[in-house]
């Protein structure tokens, strides 16, 4: 199945830009960051710490709907969706 990936601000330059990936049916939100940490290894730096965790800055959304830390490993993912992936933001 085809995920839509959209990253914005720092995520974007590491990851290079918006993605179509294709992932096996069934995929959660985990398999689907797995995935696009392995684009690059600044876009899996981006993503994830030292210790293989998702780094605690990185804000996503699923289909328009913010996704909890909590969901990222049970959140199973369909054919069509989007996945928008943001760094922390900041203004003022």
């Amino acid at each position: 199945m085809q995920i839509r990936v959209r990253a914005f601000a720092r995520l974007r330059e590491a990851i290079g830009g918006d993605l179509t990936l294709e992932v096996p049916g069934g995929s959660t939100m985990a398999g689907l960051l797995a995935a696009v940490g392995e684009v690059s290894e600044e876009a899996h730096q981006a993503l994830f710490g030292e210790n293989g965790e998702l780094q605690g800055y990185v804000i996503l959304m699923h289909n328009g709907r913010r996704v909890r830390r909590a969901e990222v490993e049970t959140l199973t993912l369909a054919d069509g969706d989007e996945v928008a992936l943001f760094p922390p933001v900041a203004g003022g």
